[in-house]
């Protein structure tokens, strides 16, 4: 259930309507006080079986009585990462809704991502991706610092750890001549190629993913040849190769950021492909969502045109912007914050938060300093509309930019609604 609040309403009035503790209300939507913003969602999760602990019981001995797993009783009471087991607890075994389908689910994290959110998000993601290895022009790679952390703690956790890799350059933006050269020296594209899979399996990756961007028109053949080379090599030992692909709407799409991407010649080429089906809204645009959902559905009907929706994962962000006001192009740059930091801004503020239908995504105005503030990000209402595109399209699952913010209402939904993979 999502509850959309409405003035006069405490999170004591609403547990009792839904007939759940005011507690898990406050833990599942990060409520950080018990203040609610007037247009906030809110999560309602209203168990179906219960299980009060007893002396002597442990995870494993409650997951055998109710054949779950430890992780799935994990997922449905995220509070005993913070605690342990006491006689008395009440854990949930299951939430009042039948999952019926199956949704695979990954996102991208930097390693110093923090250690609890981590533990959360390793609960309910099926793949990490670790962002990001660089590369030379000598086809030798840079690690980024710190990934071993990453790695064992998805292994031990169930969770496939990718490798990302990315051409940054020196000052750490993405450079098309770095694709160019991995493109056209044959030689230094075997090297990389060979160090990949050197990497993948000295430190046990499960797969590899191509994030390149800002490709040249000249190098859309060699880019989607070169994907191929690596998966060949990859698939030979078993792992797998996906490609991430800036949100086109048509095949001649112009722009830097489109003209070297060819979805048809890069599905096949791949084993799976990620949709950045975001950034519509971003630091130095207008104000607007994220990902409005509008904007996504046009990269989507183009996408099923070129490859198929079973290799298909959708891109979802985990973030928003808030701009100053007035924009003046080319001035005006919008702070990055968390969907969770939103709320908390608008509570601060004593903003009330709309909803846009088209866009279907969360929006507040407030003031600050004299300067008027327009924020856009994502709450478990723009997720669930994003969640059941990507099902009433066939695709695959969902993809995560990024993982870095907390977002728990979040997952505790997919939880609910789907089988995770």
């Amino acid at each position: 259930m999502i509850h959309v609040t409405e003035a006069g309403e405490t999170i004591e009035s609403i547990a009792y309507r839904y007939g759940v503790s005011s507690q898990s209300i406050i833990f599942n939507n990060q409520l950080r006080n018990e203040k609610l913003v007037i247009g906030q969602a809110l999560l309602i999760l209203i168990p179906e079986i219960v299980y009060e602990v007893s002396a002597g019981d442990s995870l494993f001995s409650i997951s055998q009585k109710y054949g779950i797993s430890i992780k799935q009783i994990l997922r449905n009471n995220l509070w005993i990462l913070q605690d342990s087991l006491h006689p008395g607890d009440v854990l949930v075994i299951s939430y009042e809704e039948s999952k019926k389908e199956i949704l695979q689910i990954m996102g991208y994290a930097y390693p110093f991502i923090l250690e609890e959110i981590l533990n959360e998000i390793l609960l309910y993601v099926g793949k990490l991706l670790i962002f990001s290895y660089g590369f030379t022009r000598m086809g030798d790679l840079i690690p980024p610092h710190g990934e071993e952390r990453l790695i064992q703690k998805a292994i031990k956790m169930g969770v496939d750890p990718i490798l990302v890799l990315t051409p940054f350059s020196e000052n750490g933006t993405f450079s098309n001549q770095l694709v160019k050269a991995v493109v056209e020296d044959l030689p230094m594209q075997e090297r990389l190629i060979e160090n990949l899979l050197l990497e993948v399996e000295s430190k046990k990756y499960r797969s590899v993913d191509i994030d390149f961007e800002y490709i040249l028109a000249e190098n859309r053949d060699g880019y989607a040849a070169f994907v191929r080379n690596l998966r060949e090599v990859m698939s030979a030992k078993g792992y797998q190769v996906s490609v991430a692909l800036a949100p086109k709407i048509s095949k001649n799409q112009p722009g830097l950021l489109y003209e070297g991407v060819d979805y048809k010649a890069l599905g096949e080429a791949a084993n799976t492909v990620f949709l950045m089906t975001y950034e519509w809204g971003y630091t130095y645009g207008p104000p607007m969502a994220v990902a409005p959902l509008n904007k996504v559905r046009q990269v989507l009907d183009y996408a099923v045109t070129e490859i198929p929706e079973e290799k298909i994962l959708m891109g979802i962000p985990n973030y928003g912007y808030d701009w100053p006001l007035p924009y003046e192009s080319g001035i005006t740059k919008a702070e990055t914050i968390g969907n969770v930091q939103a709320v908390e801004r608008a509570l601060e503020y004593e903003a009330v938060i709309e909803f846009d239908e088209i866009a279907k995504s969360p929006y507040f105005h407030y003031k600050a300093d004299n300067i008027e503030h327009e924020v856009w990000f994502e709450d478990v209402r723009s997720i669930e509309a994003k969640i059941q595109l990507i099902t009433s399209y066939g695709f695959l699952g969902a993809g995560y930019w990024n993982l870095m913010r907390p977002f728990r209402a979040n997952w505790m939904y997919l939880n609910n609604m789907y089988i995770l993979e």
